[in-house]
């Protein structure tokens, strides 16, 4: 879990009457980061919400404690958990960025633009940090910018396949499909499982007339995310009979009956 770090050792002996509350502090603190990294959110959670009715500050118990708001969908309150963190330590890079994460998903992306720029400030080879950029800049419809963020989170990480998938998906708006296909194929490379980058993959073969490919990638996604309407509605235009794409937009009307795309396709086949 990131933010683990130990910045608020003291260095002088606590004072008798303030040493109880002091070890009470590190316990709630240490149990809490324990539950976390192991998965348990819901203790993690607890704990977390336990040290701040306490009157408890640590900046990294409010940026971990407002992952877990932001993952919930609790967003507002999430903002104000990182705001405090960032009141505390205002050179928390990685609240900076999560603050900036989650004022994109609120729809204020030029706030989102500049605290995710003030973490980039203080860490430059904060690889998520320019990840987030590429995703909000694409948002604003800066795509060469979102371009030079993807290619700099991947430069200082070179695993990173969401980074590969999303620059792909900015390459192809862009209409460079050859370099949009090397891209997929990189973070499919990194990540076999990445049914995304598999379904992106797809859409770029089909665009480039590689047909037979372009199924099997999507079959592929579909495998690794059964509910992947999308995949499965894309399949339905490589399909060789009319009788056989009815059946793959069926297929996608399991997974999203309210996918209209797939509604309106499937009315006017039976109109013929």
């Amino acid at each position: 879990m990131k933010g683990f770090s130990d910045q608020n050792k003291v260095n002088k002996e606590p004072k008798k009457s303030d040493k109880k509350t002091k070890v009470s502090q590190e316990q709630i603190i240490s149990q809490a980061f324990r539950y976390h990294s192991q998965g348990n959110i819901k203790e993690a959670a607890k704990l977390y919400q336990q040290f701040i009715n306490q009157g408890f500050t640590d900046h990294r118990v409010l940026s971990n404690y407002g992952v877990i708001l932001s993952n919930i969908g609790k967003l507002k309150e999430a903002e104000i958990s990182y705001r405090k963190a960032i009141e505390i330590k205002p050179n928390y890079a990685e609240a900076h960025s999560n603050l900036g994460n989650i004022l994109k998903d609120l729809g204020n992306l030029q706030d989102a633009e500049l605290y995710t720029r003030k973490a980039i400030e203080i860490n430059p080879d904060y690889a998520d940090a320019h990840y987030n950029l590429g995703n909000i800049l694409k948002d604003l419809g800066n795509l060469q910018g979102a371009v030079i963020s993807y290619r700099k989170a991947i430069e200082i990480n070179p695993d990173f396949a969401e980074a590969y998938s999303n620059l792909g998906n900015i390459l192809k708006d862009l209409g460079n499909l050859q370099d949009a296909e090397i891209s997929y194929r990189k973070a499919i490379a990194i990540n076999p499982d990445y049914a995304d980058a598999h379904y992106n993959l797809g859409n770029i073969l089909k665009d480039l007339g590689n047909l037979q490919e372009a199924e099997l990638s999507y079959r592929k996604a579909i495998e690794l995310k059964p509910n992947f309407a999308d995949a499965a509605w894309n399949l339905s235009h490589l399909a060789n009979t009319i009788e056989e794409a009815e059946e793959r937009i069926n297929q996608c009307l399991k997974i999203d009956e309210n996918h209209l795309d797939a509604k309106l396709t499937l009315s006017a086949l039976k109109l013929h």
